[in-house]
């Protein structure tokens, strides 16, 4: 079987609890399959990354006895890449500039989408902006722009997701016309992690549910870029509960969640296949880390895993 996974953490503080549970069930789906499994360190935020934070979670990760197939790499070298794919999408008429504020979409804005109002775009018929060609690092301009992707066109997408069921998304109403690169220059999210999944040839995602609205948005954009340059595979997806604190808030920096501490390696990996459902022995918190791997990568169940998109518990 052909299978090639992935662990995307951003670098916005050390790995916690839930960081680690993604990462265990991609890990566990992608060896029990004959997979791969890579590591990108998803750096495209520089406002928000903190010092240091990538190669602390690259050791963390080593320290449980993680082992990724590929050299490592990492989004902040990679905006050469993404800016030739986004004249590819600019040559299909289906981008374009957008100056507006957010005060000015939410005093514009008539829908109620996922993340707030939706753009009404404002812009879309105004006159053609350039793409810089540059592809240094970001600088704002005085008269700086987002680019938005037109999803005027786009029927509902529709998914089946290896945890939650059929899912369905009329962008046009839920999401609206998305930014690709932000006005501070940096490019968007989802550009940069479309062309990456499909750059390394990823077939399946397992990763967070807080990322389950976000995959209708890169199915659409996957889809142009096929009909752009038609050699991606296609991609399984499969959204793990996302762990949160006693307040329902999911565990981040923000939240002040606690890092993992590698000196109690196997039992954080056996509190982490508890919570996806992976029913492990008790006593094998008290095993050698080799051991808990061994059992994590045989016993794995995908349809173990609860349909709940976010549990609580106690650090």
């Amino acid at each position: 079987m052909h299978y090639i996974g992935r662990f995307a953490p951003s670098p916005t503080g050390p790995l916690h609890f839930g960081s680690l549970v993604a990462a265990v069930a991609s890990y566990c789906d992608a060896k029990s399959n004959g997979g791969q499994w890579l590591v990108r360190i998803e750096d495209l935020d520089t406002p928000r990354e903190v010092a240091g934070a990538a190669d602390t979670i690259l050791r963390s990760l080593e320290a449980f006895g993680f082992e990724w197939d590929a050299p490592v790499i990492y989004q902040s070298q990679r905006a050469a890449i993404y800016h030739d794919y986004l004249h590819a999408l600019k040559a299909t008429d289906l981008i374009y500039a957008c100056t507006c504020s957010r005060k000015e979409i939410t005093d514009s804005s008539i829908i109620s989408g996922l993340d707030g109002p939706v753009y009404p775009k404002t812009c879309i018929n105004k006159k053609p902006h350039k793409l810089s060609s540059g592809c240094s690092a970001p600088t704002i301009l005085t008269n700086a722009c987002s680019w938005r992707i037109n999803v005027a066109d786009a029927s509902t997408i529709s998914f089946v997701d290896g945890i939650q069921g059929e899912l369905s998304q009329h962008l046009p109403t839920k999401v609206g016309d998305f930014i690709l690169k932000r006005k501070d220059g940096i490019f968007a999210y989802q550009l940069a992690v479309v062309v990456d999944d499909a750059l390394q040839n990823i077939t399946h995602i397992v990763r967070g549910a807080d990322l389950l609205e976000s995959t209708p948005r890169q199915i659409y954009l996957r889809n142009l870029l096929n009909f752009i340059l038609p050699s991606f595979a296609p991609i399984s997806y499969a959204h793990v509960p996302v762990a949160c604190n006693a307040a329902g808030e999911k565990l981040s920096k923000q939240t002040l969640a606690k890092p993992i501490d590698t000196g109690i390696a196997s039992h954080l990996m056996v509190e982490a296949l508890s919570f996806l459902g992976q029913m492990p022995p008790a006593d094998l918190k008290n095993a050698r880390l080799a051991e808990c791997w061994l059992w994590a990568i045989k016993h794995w169940n995908l349809e173990s895993v609860t349909e709940q998109t976010q549990i609580k518990i106690i650090e």
